[in-house]
C-alpha cells in the first residue's frame, strides 16, 4: 500500500512537474515574442542616429588632424536631422515664445541651435566611443522617451531622449542627462536674463556666445 501512495505520489510530482514545465515554455516563448515590442520607431529612431554617431567617431579616416572640421559638420548633420531645434527653442524660452515675430522665431532658433549644437558636438568628440545601452522605451500617444545608458571607460551616465511624434518622424524635443533636463536648464537660464533685463539683452547674449563659438 505504502509502494502504490509513493507512485501515485510520483505521477503526479512528474504531472506536475510537466505542467510547471509547459508553462515556463509558454511565458518563455511570450517573453522572446513581445520583447523585442518595447524596441519601437521611437527607440529605432534614436538607434540609427547614434548608430551613425558612432561610425563617424570610430571612423579612422576622420581622425586625422585635417578632418576635424569634416567631422565636426558630419555630427552636426547627423545630431540635426533627428533633433527638433525648433521645438526645442519653443520649449526653452518658454511664454515669450508666442510674443515673437516669425522672423524673431527664425533668428533664435538659429542662435540657439548653435549653442546646442557646439555643446553636443564638444561632447560627442571626446567620447571614446564603448557603446550605448538601450534600457527601455516609454510612449504615449505622439510623445515618447528612449531611455539609454552611454559606457565611457567604467563610468555609465544616464542619457534619455524626450521624442515627438511629427509626420511620422520622430525628432527629439529634450535630452535627460543623469536626471538633468537640457531644456528645463536654458529654461531657467533664460528666464533669469528676462526677468533681469529683456528679451533684446537675451538675444544680444545668444548673438555673442554664437560669434564665439563659430570664430576659428
Amino acid at each position: 500500500m505504502a509502494i502504490v501512495n509513493s507512485w501515485s505520489r510520483n505521477i503526479r510530482a512528474q504531472a506536475y512537474c510537466s505542467l510547471v514545465l509547459r508553462v515556463f515554455l509558454v511565458v518563455t516563448w511570450v517573453v522572446l515574442t513581445v520583447v523585442p515590442g518595447y524596441a519601437g520607431a521611437p527607440t529605432d529612431s534614436m538607434k540609427a542616429t547614434i548608430d551613425e554617431i558612432l561610425r563617424i567617431i570610430r571612423e579612422k579616416e576622420l581622425k586625422q588632424p585635417g578632418k576635424a572640421e569634416e567631422r565636426r559638420q558630419l555630427l552636426e548633420q547627423v545630431v540635426g536631422a533627428r533633433f527638433d531645434y525648433q521645438e526645442m527653442s519653443r520649449r526653452a524660452l518658454g511664454a515669450s515664445w508666442n510674443a515673437l515675430s516669425d522672423q524673431e522665431k527664425q533668428e533664435f532658433v538659429g542662435l540657439f541651435r548653435t549653442l546646442l549644437t557646439n555643446s553636443y558636438a564638444d561632447k560627442i568628440e571626446t567620447y571614446s566611443g564603448e557603446g550605448v545601452q538601450y534600457l527601455n522605451e516609454r510612449t504615449e500617444k505622439d510623445y515618447a522617451e528612449v531611455r539609454t545608458k552611454v559606457l565611457s571607460g567604467k563610468t555609465e551616465i544616464p542619457l534619455d531622449y524626450r521624442l515627438i511624434n511629427k509626420a511620422d518622424e520622430w525628432r527629439v524635443y529634450d535630452v535627460v542627462v543623469d536626471g538633468v533636463s537640457l531644456v528645463n536648464n536654458y529654461r531657467g537660464q533664460f528666464t533669469k536674463i528676462l526677468r533681469a533685463s529683456s528679451y533684446s539683452d537675451l538675444v544680444d547674449q545668444l548673438r555673442k556666445k554664437s560669434d564665439k563659438l563659430k570664430a576659428p
